[in-house]
């Protein structure tokens, strides 16, 4: 591999994008286009046994979602510059594929020239944000995702379900005052301070 030269990749399902990056990146000065893959697995292979610089990656694919991807990826090599390539414009997507090691976040509406920086700034260490996902991030900087437990989420989704504590309980085998301890500790961890919100909050952020 040219070393003075950036190697990238795109994965994405779509056939229309992976075309339209493909050209938009084929004859600039320093990159080198390597390859085009619709499905995780495919990717993964060639990743296997070829060096790249620079992935695009869709968070959709057929096969694993993108932040499953991008967390194996980054375990086969820590060094490959991962940037998500997305129509989802989610606070809580973002904030997952940046915690599962991405180093950047583009909208498929971006500019030939905002992606062109965004891979040379990947390469230089930078972290890379198209400006209307500057500006979520920005203006949602709330800290973390909540983190909570199996049975929490269990009971979550029951609650979403629209289950009652004691329906719950007998659903999952623990006693109403057990589930009333999940569901207090659930507020506490999404911030509101009742079911209705909290199943919003949840919903809103992928949790159910």
């Amino acid at each position: 591999m040219n070393k003075e030269r950036i190697t990238v990749i795109i994965v994405d399902d779509h056939p229309v994008v992976l075309q339209g990056f493909e050209y938009m990146l084929q004859d600039v000065e320093g990159v080198r286009f390597a390859g085009k893959f619709a499905d995780a697995a495919t990717a993964l292979g060639y990743l296997q046994h070829n060096a790249v610089d620079v992935i695009l990656l869709d968070i959709n694919l057929p096969d694993r979602n993108g932040i499953d991807l991008c967390e194996a990826i980054k375990q086969l090599n820590p060094d490959t510059r991962i940037i998500a390539i997305s129509n989802i414009n989610e606070y809580s997507i973002i904030q997952r594929m940046l915690a599962a090691g991405a180093n950047g976040y583009l909208l498929k509406n971006a500019s030939a020239d905002e992606v062109v920086m965004g891979i040379q700034k990947a390469m230089e260490g930078e972290m890379v944000f198209s400006k209307g996902i500057e500006d979520i991030l920005n203006d949602l900087k709330t800290g973390d995702l909540p983190v909570i437990t199996r049975r929490e989420k269990e009971v979550l989704a029951l609650l979403a379900a629209g289950l009652s504590s004691v329906e719950i309980g007998e659903k999952i085998f623990i006693s109403p005052l057990t589930v009333e301890s999940h569901r207090r500790n659930l507020l506490q961890k999404f911030k509101v301070t009742n079911a209705a919100a909290l199943i919003h909050k949840a919903t809103e952020m992928k949790y159910v």
